[in-house]
């Protein structure tokens, strides 16, 4: 396989006079809907998710698991989906930023965040968002400095950490938890 110039050392995608690349058959069920794909095996959840799907609400930031910007739910844990090869989560469930309201009702997350004005421009919203619905999930948190130190994963370029931690705290004291 020729090497990507861009990326030395990586295979490049085979061009249109190569030989054929298997693609593998995989069954997700993504935000509640179990679905049969054909993928290539390089091809990342988050690629998967925006391209194959059009499920765009979960973003490309980085493309290297620093921002946080493609932060979904797999199997009730948040994973960078950048990082994840969509074949590794044969058989996955996974949720996204669009699959957590339901029946019209917003997740208690996405209704603090609006509550709580957590986002400037919006790009890591969704990644901030499936981030704290693993983190609650998680229960590890239990006051703002935890909350920041979970949540140091998911980078927002405007500035909006006071009002993430605030909506955080939020949703944590609606479900019960302790956020003080």
């Amino acid at each position: 396989m020729p090497v990507n110039p861009a990326t030395p050392g990586v295979a490049a995608a085979p061009s249109a006079g190569s030989s054929p690349v298997a693609h593998h058959t995989i069954t997700l069920t993504v935000n509640g809907t179990q679905r049969r794909m054909e993928v290539a095996p390089w091809t990342t959840l988050l690629d998967l998710l925006r391209e194959q799907m059009e499920l765009t609400g979960t973003k490309k930031g980085c493309d290297h698991g620093q921002c946080g910007a493609c932060t979904v739910l797999v199997n009730g844990q948040r994973i960078n989906s950048c990082l994840a090869l969509a074949v590794s989560k044969d058989g996955a469930e996974v949720v996204t930023v669009e699959g957590l309201a339901m029946d019209g009702t917003l997740h208690p997350v996405q209704a603090a965040f609006i509550e709580q004005d957590a986002f400037q421009c919006g790009y890591c919203t969704p990644g901030q968002i499936c981030s704290a619905v693993g983190l609650l999930k998680e229960g590890h948190a239990r006051n703002a400095d935890e909350i920041r130190e979970l949540m140091s994963g998911n980078i927002c370029r405007c500035g909006a950490y006071p009002n993430i931690v605030a909506a955080i705290e939020q949703a944590m004291q609606q479900a019960g938890g302790s956020a003080r």
